[in-house]
């Protein structure tokens, strides 16, 4: 596999200077600031910021890469550690032996099994070579000290040993093998998608044991209350109307046909997708666009003038239709369209029912850095209106989708924050 970034050694003396004026390299710290290494770590930087490295381990407020995000899992919440340079608390004792070890294995240094929170399923597709840039770079940043509680899982999930059995189950260790039938643009997409990206993590629904169905690989799931989509290329549910170059806009400005990232993907845009060259996301468009999935059969839209359409309809004129306009075409590039978006015909509608509830933002990338918002409707809005108006939203304007239950609704409610009574 092709480095993601190829660098030469022209002007080596200046692009020092540069990194160091960044503070991507430690002066003094566990790597050398030099011009030996100074390419390893930006081609380090760029996997980094592939793998969306920041996101997880960064907690809220804190300093980036020293760890201690609340992981919520289906067990427990999981704390992040830290990945600077600290010897006490961070990898600075680590080799790129042990580094390598973690991604590739799911092991500590001593040999104690990670939680697949860790997603060494997936990278363990990264080869070596890209392992130890990544490595390189994370040893360049500034040490921090900070003691992350790596035990807050409640028993029996605590018991690290359990996860030899998990792994027997469901982990595969191994790099990624090109597809010698397939183009490098592809393959070099499958690389990104399914390794360092680990997008299946979140796309791909899991079973009662925490583990992606291998069978529904990319169908979707759900993180933190809120769809991740289905990012196949089926037609109805998935990425099937959608061209390589509206993929790769999407990823590189978080807007694409009408649609604005929100929720964990405006994250991954902000940290990830949108600092990423632009050959790495059209060669993930490439390789999302050949996923074939059969999704499931379109539903018939309820009728206008069934009951629950009818209030819906009301709450949407009254409450949406300022920004999202009657049609449903929404504002380009300020508020998101629902005619047609795959997020309102989603067989699961927790997304759309998680925004009513809390509001959300979309994401603010170098070329639009204005994020549009959305205010929670939830402390207005009861369970019984926010059914009906999704179920609006669902069955409107073209969309087709099964209608929301007040239920539903309750039960996303309890577990979203900002919810009210």
């Amino acid at each position: 596999m092709s480095a993601i970034v190829k660098t030469t050694r022209t002007g080596q003396a200046r692009g020092l200077r540069s990194l160091l004026a960044l503070g991507l390299l430690a002066v003094g710290g566990p790597a050398l600031a030099d011009s030996d290494n100074y390419v390893e770590i930006m081609r380090g930087r760029a996997l980094a910021t592939a793998g969306d490295c920041v996101a997880c381990h960064t907690a809220p407020g804190g300093t980036p890469f020293a760890g201690g995000l609340a992981l919520q899992t289906p067990f427990g919440a999981i704390m992040t550690p830290n990945l600077t340079p600290d010897i006490a608390t961070g990898i600075g004792s680590w080799s790129a032996d042990d580094f390598a070890r973690a991604m590739h294995e799911g092991k500590r240094p001593n040999g104690t099994r990670l939680y697949p929170a860790f997603p060494y399923p997936s990278y363990t597709k990264v080869t070596r070579a890209d392992a130890d840039a990544i490595y390189a770079y994370l040893r360049s940043l500034e040490p921090v000290s900070n003691t992350v509680n790596r035990n807050t899982l409640p028993f029996p999930f605590n018991i690290r040993a359990s996860m030899g059995v998990w792994n027997g189950l469901f982990f595969t260790a191994g790099e990624f093998k090109p597809d010698p039938a397939k183009s490098e643009e592809y393959n070099r997409g499958g690389y990104l998608v399914e390794g360092l990206g680990h997008c299946g993590v979140c796309h791909t629904p899991m079973n009662a044991l925490g583990a992606n169905k291998s069978d529904h690989h990319l169908e979707g799931g759900v993180v933190d209350n809120w769809t991740a989509p289905n990012i196949t290329n089926d037609a109805q549910a998935g990425l099937g109307k959608w061209t390589v170059d509206e993929v790769v806009q999407y990823l590189k400005v978080g807007q694409a046909r009408g649609v604005l990232a929100s929720g964990p993907m405006k994250d991954v845009v902000e940290n990830s997708t949108s600092k990423m060259a632009d050959a790495d996301l059209k060669a993930m468009a490439v390789y999302l666009k050949t996923r074939g999935a059969a999704g499931s059969p379109a539903p018939g839209a309820l009728a206008a003038n069934d009951s629950r359409m009818k209030i819906g309809e009301a709450i949407f004129v009254d409450t949406c239709a300022a920004c999202h306009v009657r049609s449903g075409e929404g504002i380009p590039h300020v508020f998101p369209k629902l005619a047609g978006a795959t997020i309102a015909t989603q067989d699961d509608p927790a997304s759309l029912i998680h925004i009513v509830i809390t509001g959300g933002q979309g994401a603010a990338t170098a070329t639009h850095p204005t994020a549009p918002a959305m205010p929670s409707f939830g402390f207005r809005l009861s369970d019984e209106q926010i059914a009906a108006v999704v179920t609006y939203v669902r069955n409107s304007w073209g969309n087709a989708a099964a209608p929301v239950t007040a239920d539903a609704v309750k039960a996303i409610r309890g577990k979203v924050s900002g919810a009210a009574d």
